[in-house]
């Protein structure tokens, strides 16, 4: 599967993605010239050779993964590690080796590998990717996890063990979160959404391609601007799911090329304190979710205290349960739960 590896740090494309969207020091890129295609024939080792060196030259993030996703996708394979050494050490045909340089010069743009290869490993999915709709990283796969242990564990909604869950996903991206759970849920009916209808095409089309879509609605909705029509369609959910933006506005500064130049700002952004859609979901939730009904986010290592205490103090209806750790051992993920309010009780009274 195509992944993404992972070294110290934050987020970011072949480095360690253990935190923060993408957060690393610098912006500044490196004026790049494409090296010429080899007069003479080329095998993909001595092709992966020459532009680990090109790329470690001209600053690109993780030289060795990139030149190795980028082959062993022209060659067929996932990883290069499952290419027989005889296919490693062939000549390259005129035609791959054209393409490699191709594709090469896109990551020497720095264009993050998942949109120069425009697919990439989420779980046990290939998904199509394409600037500017978010990639998805290792922690949201733990997002996944999360969600599903709970929902095997725990019965539906309404009449009795057999009622199906339904699943609310806020900001949807390319349908890694939505598509995962689908193919994992066979009853799971989901509804996504998303601000960016880059995404919301993707979603749909990575849904075609794996046979998921007849249990799947995709809208093209902003959850703050957008909010009497979220309600609208929106009810009555057993599990609402989102990796929304998240970073402090002050951090997009201190963002790698990759991320900055290339992603939707608006998947990152999360306002001055990184709440603003977390904020917005939370106040919608109780309108949203059925009773007992949970919420599972993914956050900033920062944020699990803020959230709890603006919960506390501003949404009666939701319960702060627990915060999870990533991989990596930082607080990420926030699981809330609704409760009956006095109205809930009343009406129960009544």
């Amino acid at each position: 599967m195509w992944r993404i590896s992972l070294c110290a740090g934050y987020r970011s494309f072949e480095c360690r993605i253990v935190g923060i969207k993408g957060l690393w020091g610098s912006r500044v890129v490196r004026t790049c010239s494409t090296p010429a295609i080899p007069t003479g024939r080329i095998t993909a080792l001595q092709a992966v050779d020459l532009w680990k060196n090109h790329f470690a030259e001209r600053g690109v993030m993780e030289p060795d993964h990139s030149s190795r996703h980028i082959i062993a996708y022209l060659l067929g394979a996932k990883t290069i590690e499952s290419l027989e050494r005889r296919k490693l050490t062939e000549f390259l045909s005129p035609e791959i080796t054209e393409q490699m340089w191709s594709l090469c010069s896109r990551r020497l743009s720095r264009m993050p590998v998942q949109y120069v290869i425009e697919e990439w490993d989420f779980r046990d999915l290939t998904l199509k990717m394409r600037p500017p709709v978010f990639i998805p990283r290792s922690e949201t796969e733990e997002l996944v996890e999360l969600v599903l242990t709970d929902l095997e564990m725990r019965p539906g909604p309404g009449a009795g063990v057999e009622a199906p869950h339904t699943c609310l996903e806020v900001g949807c991206g390319s349908g890694a979160i939505s598509l995962s759970l689908l193919k994992s849920l066979p009853q799971l009916k989901v509804t996504a959404l998303d601000q960016s209808q880059d995404a919301v095409d993707l979603t749909g089309e990575n849904a075609i391609r794996l046979g998921l879509q007849d249990r799947l609605q995709v809208y093209h909705l902003d959850v703050i601007k957008d909010a009497d029509t979220v309600l609208s369609l929106c009810h009555h959910v057993s599990t609402l799911v989102s990796n929304p933006p998240y970073l402090f506005s002050e951090d997009m500064n201190t963002l790698e090329p990759e991320i900055f130049r290339f992603e939707d700002h608006a998947a990152l952004d999360g306002g001055t304190d990184g709440l603003k859609v977390i904020k917005q979901i939370l106040t919608l939730a109780p309108q949203i979710l059925s009773n007992h009904g949970r919420v599972y986010l993914e956050v900033d290592p920062r944020h699990p205290p803020l959230i709890r205490r603006w919960v506390e103090a501003n949404v009666q209806e939701m319960c702060y349960e627990e915060t999870r750790h990533d991989a990596s051992g930082r607080p990420r993920f926030c699981i809330l739960r609704r409760v009956k309010s006095n109205k809930d009780h009343k009406l129960d009274l009544d």
